[in-house]
């Protein structure tokens, strides 16, 4: 179809909805393809050309759906989620070199503050009060550059990942890797102009941008954006919107279950075609309670920032409960996980393909870790440890990375250690993962204070949340005499949980 974003929503009818929100009408397929016309020229016009990069920090929404189609189309976007502090942003934009950032018109908070401390352009987003997702843009200054087009081998987006060292790793995702992305889920969903998915997906993950957003404007379905998750009007949103899918993760579904009986009428009214979940493992009880509820196929996929999101997906004729499902757009093999050799049976899960991106930015030592080369291939490591059955399901067993999966937000234990370590009664600090009922893993930490000094598991929390978001900060604080350690003296956060009686043993 294309190999870029503009070339995936060139064909589509102009007349096709294509962008819609609660009391707003829709934005049609021309009008977008219009848009984006007029945010390049707008773009250009304030200094920013194909290479260089725009962070948005935006609310859920139209806008920040077609701000991303839009100024991908021109330049490489980097979403930023909207709850970080100063600190964090300041960090994210200058890792990014970001040339310029998207705010809301009249928007003063932290992002605000900490483009103006490094003097970055902003951007200023004016909203139509009446169409979905249309927009203009405007800035102070900024000297006009060449309007060149991004071609397939330009970056579209850049995230950033939460690695296994304290600095979250920079993933560059080409032109090429999104549009392969949106067709690979546009394909394995057998998704159709008829079909709308409605967004509740945050906009700065891989999941809602390449799942809900992307693979809708590839199939040239429509896409119905919500303000973000709300379990409260989820069906009132579904009465409004009338989609045929939605994508969300598990813990998302099983808030949707607990209000699903008394909106059984708007299930009866808005039948859905499918449900798709991904981004952390979707137990198979609520995967089974998901299909009887809503009597449609509950397909979940895995994903990863790294892979454009979507590697794995259920088919839509048979799902696999605990599985996530075949291959579905890049190959997926099995290697050894010090080797790098493919293995059958149980290893780390590897991948090769179009969505996959060209490796880290400035880190050619986790590029060196995490790709190699086989059977004429060039691997990608996932940090998964799994298996396939006869019938080529992949079943995971495990993360080999000691990364918090907190309800599909990712955590890097090191980067809260780190902020931990700066507050002055605190002598070591090991985060670690706590069982969740809900969200599967939750924020924990345990410390050991420096003599003389106290603090309470209160004024730790506290100290936590001034400096991280909210899903960062550690939920439980144990204070301890001494954290335990391994056989070399490393402190271990493996297990952490059940040693200090906190999980029940595996």
């Amino acid at each position: 179809m294309g190999t870029t974003l503009k070339q995936l929503l060139s064909t589509h009818p102009g007349e096709a909805p294509a962008i819609g929100a609660p009391g707003k009408t829709w934005l049609s397929y021309g009008g977008l393809r219009a848009l984006s016309d007029q945010i390049r020229s707008q773009l250009r016009a304030a200094g920013v050309g194909r290479t260089d990069r725009v962070a948005i920090v935006l609310p859920n929404g139209p806008d920040m759906a077609t701000a991303f189609v839009t100024i991908a189309q021109s330049a490489t976007t980097a979403p930023l989620n909207p709850s970080y502090r100063e600190d964090e942003y300041a960090f994210y934009l200058e890792d990014l070199k970001a040339k310029a950032i998207v705010l809301a018109a009249g928007e003063e908070g932290p992002a605000f503050a900490a483009a103006q401390r490094l003097g970055i352009m902003v951007l200023r987003l004016q909203s139509d009060a009446e169409i979905a997702g249309q927009f203009s843009l405007s800035t102070e200054g900024g000297t006009e550059v060449a309007d060149e087009a991004p071609g397939e081998d330009d970056v579209a987006l850049i995230l950033h990942t939460s690695g296994t060292t304290s600095r979250p790793k920079i993933v560059p995702l080409l032109q090429s890797n999104v549009a392969a992305s949106a067709q690979h889920i546009a394909h394995s969903l057998t998704l159709s102009p008829a079909d709308r998915c409605m967004n509740v997906m945050p906009l700065f993950h891989i999941h809602g941008l390449l799942a809900a957003v992307s693979a809708s404007l590839a199939s040239g379905g429509s896409i119905f954006c919500t303000a973000g998750f709300n379990a409260m009007n989820f069906f009132a949103m579904m009465t409004e919107a009338r989609p045929t899918w939605y994508t969300a993760v598990p813990t998302m579904h099983q808030a949707i279950l607990t209000r699903a009986g008394r909106n059984a009428d708007v299930i009866r009214d808005v039948p859905l075609r499918f449900l798709r979940s991904s981004s952390a493992s979707l137990p198979a009880q609520v995967m089974e309670q998901l299909r009887e509820t809503f009597g449609a196929p509950v397909i979940e996929a895995y994903g990863m920032t790294e892979a454009a999101h979507q590697m794995c997906c259920n088919p839509l004729e048979q799902q696999k409960p605990g599985s996530v499902g075949v291959e579905a757009g890049p190959m997926v093999r099995i290697a050894h996980e010090t080797d790098n050799a493919l293995v059958d049976g149980t290893g780390e899960v590897v991948i090769s393909g179009p969505n996959v991106t060209p490796g880290y930015e400035s880190n050619p030592d986790a590029n060196q870790k995490n790709f190699f080369e086989a059977d004429g291939h060039r691997w990608f490591r996932t940090g998964d440890q799994g298996a396939f059955d006869a019938d080529g399901f992949l079943h995971l067993t495990g993360r080999l990375k000691e990364i918090i999966n907190r309800g599909g937000e990712k955590v890097s234990p090191l980067e809260v250690d780190g902020v931990l370590m700066d507050h002055p009664a605190i002598q070591q600090v090991v985060t670690f993962a706590l069982p969740h009922p809900k969200l599967g893993e939750e924020v924990a930490a345990a410390v050991v204070l420096r003599d003389g000094h106290e603090a309470t598991e209160r004024d730790i929390r506290n100290f936590a949340l001034e400096r991280l978001a909210d899903f960062k900060a550690p939920r439980k604080v144990v204070i301890m005499d001494e954290i335990p350690k391994g056989a070399t003296g490393k402190m271990q956060r493996i297990g952490l949980a059940e040693k200090l009686g906190l999980a029940e043993p595996a």
